[in-house]
This record gives structure tokens, C-alpha cells and sequence, in this order.
């Protein structure tokens, strides 16, 4: 990967759907070379894919909760009953697996604050192996270069 592969990808990253004119020009490079470089991106894996960015208050998903959950025990069987089940959770937007002093990290999203109570009580506090989970609204999200 050059330099001119990472003025395609920082492009590409703040737009998505700009047109392959439109980025050979902004990197420096005729339209073909520069869809040659793209298509080579996306076969090695480098681009993993195009999507839109929703707003979740439009699609009532406007409370975001970030939810610390730390397992009972570390068995592989139980780290895998927990992972099959919280990923199947639509409200859970991402889960990550974290050091320090939660097991994972989980983003939630859900219309408002009595959806994640119930999505707590029901839910959460039942999936396979989990001890506790913590809590903490994002009362604002700030995004670089927006």
C-alpha cells in the first residue's frame, strides 16, 4: 500500500459514494487507474464494505447506552453461549471484546431511556454467563471531521 492507496482510502472514508471521477481527481490519478486501485482495495479486504450512516433518532434509536459487561467465568463454552446470544440482540450495535475491567464493551441503541430498562431487566442481565453490567448514557456523540 502507497501513499496514493491512503489518499484513496481517507477519501473514501469521509465519502463513500463519490464518484470515481471524482476521486481520481481529488488523489491525483485518471478515472481508471484509480478504480483499478479501488477494486484492488476491496479484493484484498482493505475495504470492507460502503453503507450509509442513519440517523438513529429517524429509525427510533435515539438513546445510545454503552453497557460494560463482565462474565462470571472465562470458559471457553461460556465466552462463546454469551457471544452467540448478544450479537443476536438488534439492539446491540456493536460488541467488543475489551481488557482492563469489563469483559466486553456493548453499543446500544434504543428509542429511550424505558426501552433500555426493559432491554436491561430482560434481556442483558439474562444472557449466558454475565455477572454485571454497567451503564453509561451518551448524552452527546461528537464526530471528528463533521
Amino acid at each position: 500500500m502507497d501513499e496514493v492507496d491512503r489518499s484513496i482510502l481517507a477519501v473514501l472514508e469521509k465519502n463513500g459514494r463519490i464518484s470515481n471521477a471524482e476521486l481520481a481527481a481529488q488523489v491525483g490519478l485518471s478515472p481508471s487507474p484509480c478504480l483499478r486501485r479501488v477494486r484492488q482495495l476491496e479484493e484484498a479486504g482493505v475495504i470492507r464494505g460502503y453503507r450509509a450512516l442513519i440517523d438513529p433518532a429517524a429509525i427510533d434509536r435515539g438513546l445510545r447506552v454503552f453497557a460494560g459487561v463482565r462474565l462470571m467465568r472465562h470458559t471457553r463454552p461460556d465466552v462463546v453461549a454469551f457471544e452467540r446470544k448478544v450479537t443476536q440482540l438488534p439492539e446491540v450495535i456493536a460488541c467488543h471484546h475489551i481488557t482492563g475491567n469489563f469483559d466486553y464493551l456493548l453499543q446500544i441503541e434504543v428509542a429511550d431511556l424505558p426501552a433500555y430498562e426493559n432491554l436491561h431487566a430482560n434481556q442483558l442481565a439474562s444472557l449466558p454467563g454475565v455477572a454485571t453490567v454497567t451503564s453509561y448514557v451518551a448524552m452527546k456523540t461528537l464526530s471528528p471531521n463533521t
